[in-house]
């Protein structure tokens, strides 16, 4: 039986004997299924496959090179001077296997640690997000000399330069917008979303009448659903529970009946008769929505907009990562030419278009025959530039720099302790939040509060011979200032940028849709 691998973050570590790599006796050597374990481990093994898939080692494990871009990720050191010459490799594919490994070994650096002793686990501190780390994982574990590595390392660097879009196009949409335009494609479309906690009820409700596939018309279908919700949420009403309703016909979750002069009979297919699947289901509908209108949304802010908390990114995630094709890699490229088109480019990030195109035109499928070594090496090289475009982008002209330093000129910017954090243990709004969210924040800020506050006054001081007839000191012009509504450390102001979508239902207010930072 195959045995169960450890997770991911452990990519430092032996998968069999869970020690960490090192230089001497746990060598890392991967395999061509993608499995990495120390030749110690590697040496013992009863049976010449990989314990974890089955998958038969048809090669002298001594012929197979060490995994130098694991090597140096835990002080080993990579040879300047590579062995003239390495089994499986032919001498005229020799000079690309190098470069293509030596790309990966470049790629690798992103993951090192830069706190010492801290090796394995995710890097908070990384320049590259969660996904982009596990992908790079995914690439490193690589075994390029033999065809089934070349080939999965093909698939690894084009998932890659795919999530590297994914992750640009994020950092060129404002957040602020992001949730008014997703909810206002979903109207476009006749359907609506309550927020979290209205349209769960709105699903077990549809769930509850439709379950033991009884088939109603839609107009009685939303009158139940309507009267039921009414104790709790008054200003339910028949258009909007119909738009959820027709939310749910486009996701094709019912088998319609026609009737001859009258209403046509909706059934609730049999595989959608629980309420996860359901949910699923539903979801996986705006998300396709929000991809033909094309808005790129990051799992955690997805989690956050339909369930007010960040604890579904996985779930999004999955449903994310099924309604990708083949053609999306090329979809998303010409989103982003268009996104640079409108923003200037500051970055010059469209010299990365060469290399995108390049990379989506690799084979995603796992039956793709294996690859010439310098197409191989293409791919490898495409990787490491457009990663390094992303890096660079990120640090200099992120969407969360410009935030922070946008928002650092209030006064009042993470001046004051976040409530949703000190009541819930949680903050819906994640790294997009104006409060502290730790004592440490809290008085970097106020201290450079105090300078700004400091260098205003001694600035005010130095009045005008004119000053007593300055427009700037008439009452009503000071109170203008002091009333205006567009103070950042209001908890109620925060969450307006990022509002609820349009339910029709006066009164009612969505507190889910504040956005988390992308990892």
């Amino acid at each position: 039986m195959p045995v169960q691998a450890p997770q991911w973050t452990d990519f430092l570590s032996c998968l069999i004997c869970y020690n960490e790599f090192e230089c001497n006796v746990r060598r890392p050597i991967s395999l061509g299924c993608g499995h990495t374990m120390c030749k110690s481990c590697l040496s013992k093994l009863q049976r010449k496959q990989c314990p974890f898939d089955q998958t038969a080692i048809n090669t002298d494990i001594n012929q197979l090179p060490e995994n130098y871009a694991l090597l140096q990720l835990v002080g080993g050191r990579v040879p300047e001077k590579p062995p003239s010459v390495v089994p499986l490799v032919s001498k005229e594919d020799y000079k690309h296997y190098l470069e293509a490994k030596k790309c990966v070994e470049e790629l690798a650096l992103y993951l090192k640690s830069p706190t010492p002793g801290v090796a394995n686990g995710i890097l908070q501190n990384s320049p590259l997000s969660r996904p982009m780390q596990r992908k790079l994982v995914t690439l490193i574990n690589c075994q390029l000399v033999e065809e089934e590595g070349r080939t999965r390392g093909m698939r690894a660097a084009r998932s890659l330069g795919e999530r590297s879009v994914t992750e640009l196009i994020l950092q060129h949409q404002n957040p602020q917008q992001l949730s008014a335009n997703l909810w206002a494609a979903v109207r476009a479309r006749g359907c609506q979303f309550l927020g979290p906690a209205m349209q769960e009820e709105v699903l077990k409700l549809v769930l509850l009448a439709l379950e033991d596939g009884s088939a109603l018309s839609r107009k009685v279908l939303v009158m139940f659903v309507v009267q039921r919700l009414a104790p709790h949420f008054p200003q339910a009403s028949k258009t909007s529970i119909g738009h959820v309703v027709q939310l749910l016909y486009r996701a094709s979750c019912f088998k319609v009946s026609k009737r001859e002069g009258d209403s046509s009979l909706m059934q609730l297919k049999e595989e959608f008769r629980t309420y996860e699947a359901l949910r699923r289901e539903h979801d996986a509908q705006i998300v396709q929505i929000a991809t033909e209108a094309g808005l790129r949304i990051a799992p955690e802010q997805w989690s956050s907009l339909l369930y007010g908390d960040t604890a579904h990114k996985s779930h999004m995630q999955s449903i994310i990562d099924k309604l990708q094709t083949p053609q999306s890699f090329s979809q998303s490229v010409q989103e982003l030419v268009i996104a640079l088109q409108r923003t200037g480019d500051p970055g010059n990030l469209s010299v990365l278009r060469p290399y995108l195109e390049l990379l989506a035109g690799i084979d995603p499928s796992p039956d793709a025959p294996p690859p010439q070594w310098e197409d191989l090496k293409h791919a490898q090289e495409a990787a490491r530039i457009v990663v390094k475009g992303l890096v660079d982008f990120v640090q200099n002209f992120g969407n969360r720099k410009l935030q922070e330093d946008r928002l650092s000129l209030n006064a009042k910017y993470k001046t004051s302790m976040c409530r949703d954090l000190t009541q819930r243990r949680n903050c819906p709004r994640g790294l997009n939040c104006t409060f502290a969210h730790s004592q440490e924040e809290l008085e970097k800020f106020r201290a450079k509060s105090k300078r700004n506050a400091g260098g205003r006054t001694s600035g005010s001081s130095m009045r005008s011979p004119n000053s007593d007839n300055s427009t700037c000191g008439r009452k009503d012009d000071a109170s203008a200032c002091n009333s205006s509504p567009l103070s950042l450390n209001s908890h109620s102001n925060s969450n307006a940028a990022l509002s609820s979508p349009d339910c029709g239902i006066s009164g009612y207010v969505y507190d889910g849709s504040f956005l988390a930072e992308s990892e």
